[in-house]
């Protein structure tokens, strides 16, 4: 028995994810990924950008368990929507995890001095995108408490 079957009942519990990125093809490739981590599709929701992310979470629905957000995208990029949720008390508490095809010092120092909580390079491939995916999920489920906010 491997450490995600072991982190499953966790995983069942995970209220939902959000997955951010102007790319349809990649939030398709993550949400794929996700399920083949054992996430259910019920357990994922997707945004476009950052502006769209902004408009789902101050509707007063439920919090995400986390949020996979990307760093280059129009209207409100990864940054402008970290810095607004961190900014927001209802909000500051969710982990948010950079995932960017960019790997540059800057680009990874601005994040983490904006205030996020892990910072990940998108991989090439389905089968290193699945493992990405697979320690997201290890880590926030294993070795974390998430605070649970409806």
């Amino acid at each position: 028995m491997n450490s995600l079957e072991i982190n499953q009942k966790k995983i069942s519990e995970l209220n939902f994810i959000y997955i951010v990125d102007d790319d349809e093809d990649d939030r398709e490739l993550i949400t794929d990924a996700l399920i083949d981590s054992n996430l259910m599709q019920t357990q994922i929701k997707t945004a476009v950008d950052g502006a769209d992310l902004m408009e789902q979470l101050t509707n007063g629905g439920s919090l995400p368990s986390f949020i996979i957000l990307d760093l280059n995208m129009p209207r409100m990029g990864g940054r402008e929507v970290l810095s607004a949720i961190r900014e927001n008390t209802d909000l500051k508490h969710i982990p948010v995890i950079m995932f960017s095809t960019s790997d540059t010092d800057v680009d990874v120092k601005d994040c983490y001095d904006l205030g996020c909580n892990t910072y990940m390079t998108k991989p090439c491939d389905y089968l290193s995108l699945t493992d990405a995916m697979q320690v997201i999920l290890l880590y926030w489920t294993g070795n974390s408490t998430l605070l649970t906010v409806q």
